[in-house]
C-alpha cells in the first residue's frame, strides 16, 4: 500500500483523524482538504476541487458529515437539503469524481462513514437518519456498479464512539446513562473505527463489498 494514495474527509479531528493517522503508518499518502479547500455543503466547491486534484486515488473515506437533531417541524425544506447535501451529495460527487482513473487502474477502496443511525432512530434523529440511510443505499447500489473493476465499496457505522464531540453535546449524567445502554458498557474508541477501515481500505480485503459495518458495542443489536 505504499504507492497509493488516499483522500480523506474531515480529517481534522474526531474519527476522521484517527483514520488519518494509521493509514499514514502504512506511508499511504494522505490529502485531506480543509473545509476552505473542500466545502462540502456547495456542489461549486467540490467541482473546483476535483478539477485541482491531479494525483491518481486510489482510496476515498467519506468520513465528514453534519449532524442536525431535533423534531421535524423544528427544520425547514432548507435543512433537509444541507444535510442531504453534506452526508449523501458530496460523497457521491466525490466517488464520481475519481472512479474513472480507478477503473483504468482495476483498483481502488472507499469507505463511507455512516452511523447506527442509519439503520434505527429515536426521536430528534429524522434528517441524520434519513441521510445516513441514504449513504448506506449509495454504498450498496455502487458496489454492484463497481464490482467488476476491483474497486470495493463499503459503509463503517460506528454507534457511540468516545469523541470531544459526544463530551461536548452530553452532560457526565447523561454520557453514563448512554453507557447503560451499551450491552458492552462503554464506548466505542476511534482506533477501533479506523483499524476497520483500514483492512477496508487496503489489498488484503480483496472480496468484501457492498457490506455495512456496524461498530458499537452490541447497541442495535437490542
Amino acid at each position: 500500500m505504499e504507492s497509493k494514495t488516499a483522500l480523506i474527509t474531515g480529517a481534522s479531528r474526531g474519527i476522521g483523524k484517527s483514520i488519518k493517522e494509521i493509514l499514514s503508518k502504512d506511508e499511504i499518502e494522505i490529502i485531506s482538504p480543509t473545509r476552505n479547500e473542500l466545502d462540502l455543503s456547495s456542489s461549486e466547491s467540490i467541482d473546483k476541487f476535483l478539477s485541482q486534484v491531479s494525483a491518481d486515488i486510489d482510496i476515498i473515506i467519506n468520513n465528514a458529515g453534519i449532524l442536525k437533531v431535533g423534531e421535524h417541524n423544528e427544520f425547514s425544506s432548507d435543512d433537509f437539503h444541507e444535510i442531504l447535501q453534506v452526508n449523501v451529495v458530496a460523497p457521491f460527487k466525490i466517488i464520481s469524481g475519481f472512479v474513472e482513473k480507478m477503473k483504468v487502474q482495476n483498483f481502488g477502496r472507499i469507505v463511507n462513514i455512516s452511523s447506527v443511525w442509519g439503520q434505527k432512530s429515536k426521536k430528534g434523529r429524522t434528517l441524520y437518519s434519513s441521510s445516513k440511510a441514504a449513504l448506506d443505499a449509495l454504498t450498496r447500489s455502487l458496489a454492484i456498479e463497481f464490482a467488476s473493476y476491483n474497486i470495493l465499496i463499503n459503509s463503517v457505522a460506528p454507534g457511540y464512539i468516545e469523541t470531544d464531540m459526544l463530551k461536548q453535546c452530553n452532560t457526565e449524567e447523561e454520557l453514563s446513562i448512554i453507557r447503560d445502554t451499551i450491552p458492552m458498557k462503554r464506548f466505542g474508541k476511534k482506533t477501533e473505527i479506523a483499524e476497520l477501515v483500514k483492512f477496508l481500505s487496503s489489498e488484503n480485503n480483496s472480496y468484501i463489498t457492498g457490506q455495512i459495518f456496524t461498530i458499537d458495542g452490541g447497541y442495535t443489536c437490542k
